[in-house]
């Protein structure tokens, strides 16, 4: 497979998960992190550092909204119990 592809692949997967997530608004961070030791922050903050490596500066709060698909805060607001 060539690096293309790879890169791709890996792309549309990333988004397939975060789909998944947003059509599993009732699975809460915390268990996520219990099962799978990770979480929705998890991803926002290794999107982050990922785009730092590229040269990419974003902030938390931006990386937070491109993971959750809204402003934290809202997304707080309504699916966090």
């Amino acid at each position: 497979m060539n690096e293309k592809n790879k890169n791709e692949i890996q792309s549309a997967t990333f988004e397939r998960l975060l789909k998944h997530l947003d059509e599993r608004k009732d699975v809460q961070n915390i268990d996520l992190m219990n099962l799978a030791n990770f979480c929705r922050n998890c991803l926002s903050r290794w999107y982050r550092e990922e785009a730092e490596k590229k040269g990419i500066t974003i902030s938390d709060q931006e990386a937070r909204e491109r993971i959750y698909g809204m402003p934290y805060s809202e997304w707080k607001k309504k699916y966090q119990k």
